[in-house]
């Protein structure tokens, strides 16, 4: 109960002048206020990387290391290593440019949406303080506090500037997307595609002009040790990297990776076996 008090004191300067009423209470311990208050600060001070950019970065190499890689492998059924090279390239530069100009699109979408929701809130907490009083209430009625303890800062955020932040934080649960988060966004996912779908095209570049098939044998052994260490990755950031269970879900997920690439690998390479047949029978017509 003593952190969540330390979390509303952080979001309200008023409540910092009026500690002292928190301090009469007999459930109120300040020292845990203060540990809650140091453990978060160390927590966020070894969080170098913004979630949003690790996120961004996975579905630039999720889309990168699947899309490119099972257009390869079909080219490769033609046996033409120029045309896996080239058409690959283009590809590859035509997909990292769609990517990054969606995330972009999606991160501004998202900042404009934040400053529309905030500007309703600032005119909400003007025009309408009831509901507002109301919704303060609601935000703090899952913790169970005294009702006194919870009038008490109800009325110390409602006469706190701070008051639509806090709104933003708890109620809307938007967090303040920062002036370059569109271009970041951009940027990390482009890149990501570009270098995941880079990876299965390497064998290409070390092969002669008709030894597709060679390089993609290559490109399929390099991409399924890829695919594994990325999806096992992906999972063990997320839940965890000790312990059996984490360890199990991280296996897991790297042999989903692989079996969705290798899906929509083989997929491709049997349209275009499949288009070459329908070629070949078009160009050899049947003689009576």
């Amino acid at each position: 109960m003593s952190s969540v008090r330390g979390l509303m004191t952080s979001y309200s300067p008023v409540s910092e002048r009026n500690s002292s009423d928190l301090e009469k209470d007999p459930h109120f311990d300040l020292q845990d206020v203060e540990t809650g208050n140091k453990d978060r600060a160390e927590r966020k001070g070894f969080r170098l990387i913004d979630a949003r950019t690790v996120s961004d970065a996975i579905i630039g190499l999720s889309d990168g290391m699947t899309v490119p890689f099972a257009l390869t492998a079909g080219l490769s059924a033609l046996g033409d290593t120029k045309v896996v090279v080239f058409g690959g390239m283009a590809e590859l530069i035509a997909g990292a440019i769609s990517m990054g100009l969606g995330g972009y699109l999606g991160a501004k979408s998202e900042e404009e949406s934040y400053k529309a929701t905030l500007q309703e809130t600032q005119k909400q907490t003007v025009t309408d303080p009831g509901s507002v009083a109301s919704t303060l209430t609601e935000i703090f009625e899952p913790y169970e506090l005294p009702t006194e303890l919870v009038a008490q800062l109800t009325n110390h955020l409602s006469a706190s500037p701070m008051l639509p932040s806090f709104l933003m934080n708890f109620h809307h649960t938007l967090p303040e997307p920062s002036g370059s988060r569109a271009v970041m966004c951009a940027l990390t996912i482009a890149l990501g595609y570009f270098i995941g779908g880079f990876v299965p095209l390497l064998p290409y570049f070390f092969v002669g002009p008709n030894e597709a098939f060679i390089a993609l044998r290559w490109s399929i052994a390099t991409m399924v040790v890829a695919l594994f260490m990325f999806g096992y990755g992906k999972t063990c950031f997320v839940t965890g990297w000790s312990g059996r269970k984490n360890l199990r879900k991280g296996l897991v997920g790297g042999l989903q990776m692989v079996l969705v690439g290798g899906v929509a690998a083989g997929s491709a390479m049997g349209l275009v076996k499949g288009f070459q047949l329908l070629a070949s029978g078009g160009d050899n017509p049947k003689h009576d």
